[in-house]
């Protein structure tokens, strides 16, 4: 989750570059840069390590300059040197970079064929050399680099500054927040409110597809298409940044749309997309040699367990088991020696996950720990961490902390696939490319927020909804139950599909609304005849799939989601999006406190 900061100032601006990267630190920490233009060229200084590191050197080899962009960096393509660091440059433009460009090894392809000399790993440098392709065929700076955004696939955020341009930067988002702040004959740009706090409290939040071209006297914002849009001005209150909850109504509502950009880094964690390996850290145990992996959390997380138990088994042939760990303690079960047991938690301190790893540890389990805060309880006892790196999530109900789990157990499916011989190299990269191709399809499906909302109004109607799916979708509709029950207080259940005609089956009348989850996968024609029964029972279905899917079931479901088409291994992470979108619009229908509900808290630290 990298941090980006832009200054268009009156003096030298790399000081104050240095200070609003002190505060997006959080964001990312392995490198950290900063460019300028002087006296009409592109100056840099870049540093591995923390940012001490960069404002050491800046000490001893400062830079001028009004006009300047900075970065601090989790490493995604290419590991944490000076040389992978950003600003990205050429001779002719810099560019600093949050987010995956899925599409960047064609494009590096082209490019080397007509010339480019490639300096880093990183998927950013082809930006630039793109970007530079574009200004030498004559374009004007913001023309190049509209023609460079049409071209990049993925989800991402960028600033740009140019040779020669003292009172310009161009900005842009697909997937990945930027604000613009509003100074006095100064502009500003930033991950979040946090980096612009000091220096000015009127900010500017893109959306998705926004592209900005700013000089010191304001901001022209365009569309994805090009069109020139009015994005309002806020006034932003200097501790609410601290816990901004950006251009959304609620934490929730924000932190599912920074799924593709945190999933995307969760990627980094362990996919290297130069070579389409999975590298996961040292650990005490050999995947090929496992004889059993036993995965044990709660909640939401334990359906993220659920899904993975799928992946596991199909994936690398590897027996797996789920437990609550509410009840994996008492229920006391004997483990398998020489097995691998996994817990799985946010913030890595729920008590009841917390004692039934003391537990199988005391059984001589392996141990490894999947949470979201690297200092917890939970990461300090286990063998080997597995971090989520989704960022702080305030919303109670778990919304990227859960896609960025399913993402991490589904990257050691792949890799105990590959250890254990159940892949071969080329099925791995299919995998891996699936997974890739993730953050760019949920900024599509994040597209459908509007339409969820609309189709919510009619659910928040209901006092019982039932969900349906098959295969890895059945945790998913549990996941969807779970929810909705947490936020909207609508009473409902999930069911593997199969099940609907023994017993669920009862419950249907026109009451009773019946979301099924169904990607056009090897299930889908049982999933829809289970539909089926539905609705000749007077049930009224929403149908959540893709357009072939669509076009199958044909137009009588009482509302149907067309979903982007994908791969089956990566559906149940997708099809995240639209259940948490469902849920979240029902609660606001309905008036109750989204992101505190009732009963609840965020984590759980008594039995």
């Amino acid at each position: 989750m990298c941090g980006i900061v832009g200054i268009l100032g009156k003096g030298d601006v790399a000081p104050r570059l240095v200070e609003a990267l002190k505060r997006l630190e959080y964001r990312g920490y392995d490198s950290a840069g900063v460019a300028t233009v002087v006296n009409g060229h592109i100056e840099r200084r870049r540093a591995s390590g923390k940012l001490g590191n960069l404002a050491g050197m800046l000490q001893q080899a400062p830079i001028s300059g009004a006009v300047g962009i900075g970065h601090t960096r989790w490493a995604t393509h290419g590991s944490p040197t000076e040389g992978n660091a950003h600003p990205h440059a050429t001779d002719r433009v810099a560019v600093v970079h949050n987010g995956i460009i899925e599409n960047f090894r064609a494009l590096r392809r082209e490019l080397e064929a007509e010339g480019a000399a490639f300096a880093s790993e990183t998927d950013t440098e082809t930006v630039v050399h793109l970007v530079t392709k574009y200004l030498n065929a004559g374009l004007t700076p913001q023309d190049a680099a509209a023609a460079t955004l049409s071209r990049l696939e993925g989800a991402f955020a960028l600033a740009f500054i140019f040779r020669g341009e003292h009172d310009l930067m161009v900005a842009a988002r697909r997937g990945s927040p930027l604000a613009i702040g509003w100074g006095e004959g100064e502009m500003y740009v930033g991950s979040d409110a946090l980096a612009l706090a000091p220096m000015t409290n009127r900010v500017t939040y893109l959306e998705d597809g926004d592209w900005a071209v700013l000089t010191r006297e304001g901001a022209v914002i365009h569309d994805e298409a090009g069109n020139r849009v009015e994005r309002p001005v806020k006034v932003v209150s200097v501790s609410s940044v601290l816990v901004d909850k950006g251009n959304h109504r609620h934490f929730m509502a924000k932190e599912i749309h920074e799924q593709p950009e945190v999933v995307g880094h969760t990627l980094s964690t362990f996919y290297r997309p130069m070579t389409e390996t999975v590298e996961l850290p040292a650990a005490p145990y050999d995947w090929a040699a496992l004889p059993k992996v036993t995965m044990v959390a709660c909640g939401t997380a334990h359906f993220a367990c659920a899904v993975a138990k799928y992946w596991f088994e199909q994936v690398a042939r590897l027996p797996a088991e789920t437990d609550i760990a509410s009840e994996f303690r008492y229920r006391n079960p004997p483990l398998v020696k020489g097995g691998l047991s996994i817990f799985v938690s946010q913030s890595g301190e729920t008590i009841d996950t917390l004692t039934a790893l003391r537990l199988a540890k005391e059984q001589g389990q392996h141990i490894a720990g999947i949470v979201n805060v690297p200092e917890s309880a939970i990461a300090r006892e286990s063998d080997v961490l597995y971090p989520t790196n989704a960022g702080p999530e305030i919303g109670v109900a778990s919304t990227k902390a859960f896609t960025c789990q399913l993402t991490t157990l589904a990257l050691l499916a792949i890799a105990a696939g590959e250890a254990r011989g159940s892949i071969d190299a080329d099925e791995r990269k299919r995998l891996t490319r699936t997974l890739a191709e993730l953050p760019r399809l949920m900024n599509v499906a994040l597209h459908l927020d509007e339409v969820m909302g609309e189709v919510a109004h009619d659910l928040a109607k209901a006092r019982d909804v039932l969900y349906l799916g098959r295969g890895a979708m059945y945790p998913l509709a549990l996941e969807g139950a779970l929810k909705l029950k947490e936020i909207s207080y609508i009473h409902a259940e999930g069911y593997a599909s199969g099940e609907l005609k023994h017993g669920p089956i009862a419950l249907i009348d026109e009451n009773v609304p019946v979301i099924v989850l169904a990607p056009s996968d090897e299930l889908f024609d049982k999933t829809v005849s289970n539909m089926q029964e539905v609705m000749a029972r007077g049930g009224r279905v929403i149908l959540i799939t893709d357009k072939t899917g669509a076009e199958r079931a044909g137009d009588s479901a009482w509302h149907t989601i067309v979903m982007p088409d994908a791969d089956p291994f990566v559906a149940p992470i997708l099809y995240s999006i639209p259940i948490q979108l469902l849920a979240y619009h029902t609660a606001v229908a309905k008036g109750t406190d989204v992101d505190q509900p009732r009963n609840l808290a965020k984590s759980v630290t008594v039995e």
